[in-house]
């Protein structure tokens, strides 16, 4: 999945279009705020992002993708207006993968977002399952089983069985997880955690006895 953040409509149908044709699979938003909703929803292999954005404008929208360990690998082209230097070189420092310059031909958006999916694709290289007692985690996939039963969970809750899972019996406050899974500028209570692992217990069934409550503390993962 491409997500393209753009706010002229001919300009993003005509780059969904040629996405679609090219084989690509791609959603588009005309500002930050329904692209931060389908964010929570599912992650893209790409984004492209228009610096020029009403509201919260792509520079901002990039570091607060940087910043959050959920996405911060996430490649990233941002769209420039043509010969914006000062534009550019601040989305590169922040992290873009590569840049585009308005007006752009959409072959040459193609073969920018291939070129750099071939090099990000190492990075999520075949990732081993992880497990614990019943629980299974597939991150290539991004499925999980409980009890050798699949289980549908949402962003967040995968987001918080992965972070547990690669830290078997470590101890996380809720502050913790807050910011790893929700990203440090998240604003928020901490009781947002504790309704998350209630639903992911549950959904877990027997196995979400391994999410141990650590009182006063936070959460771990252990058999």
């Amino acid at each position: 999945m491409i997500y393209c953040v753009e706010d002229e409509g001919s300009i993003r149908d005509l780059m969904l279009y040629t996405l679609n044709m090219a084989g690509f699979e791609a959603q588009g938003f005309a500002s930050s705020e329904p692209f931060w909703d389908a964010m929570k929803a599912k992650r893209p292999e790409l984004i492209l992002l228009d610096i020029m954005l009403p509201g919260e404008d792509g520079i901002t929208v990039l570091r607060r993708l940087r910043s959050s360990p959920v996405t911060a690998d996430i490649p990233v082209i941002m769209a420039t207006a043509k010969g914006s230097e000062y534009d550019r070189v601040v989305g590169l420092d922040l992290g873009a993968d590569d840049y585009l310059s308005k007006p752009f031909g959409m072959m040459e958006m193609v073969s920018r977002i291939k070129a750099v999916l071939r090099r990000a694709s190492p990075k999520a290289a075949a990732p081993a399952v992880l497990s614990l007692g019943e629980i299974s985690l597939d991150p290539t996939r991004h499925s999980v089983s409980s009890g050798g039963r699949e289980v549908v969970l949402t962003l967040k809750e995968y987001d918080l069985l992965k972070l547990l899972l690669e830290h078997p019996g470590q101890v996380f406050t809720r502050e913790h997880l807050l910011s790893s899974v929700w990203g440090s500028d998240f604003i928020g209570e901490s009781r947002t955690v504790d309704v998350h692992i209630g639903t992911l217990r549950t959904k877990l069934g027997a196995a979400g006895r391994h999410i141990q409550t650590v009182r006063g503390v936070g959460y771990k993962l252990e058999v």
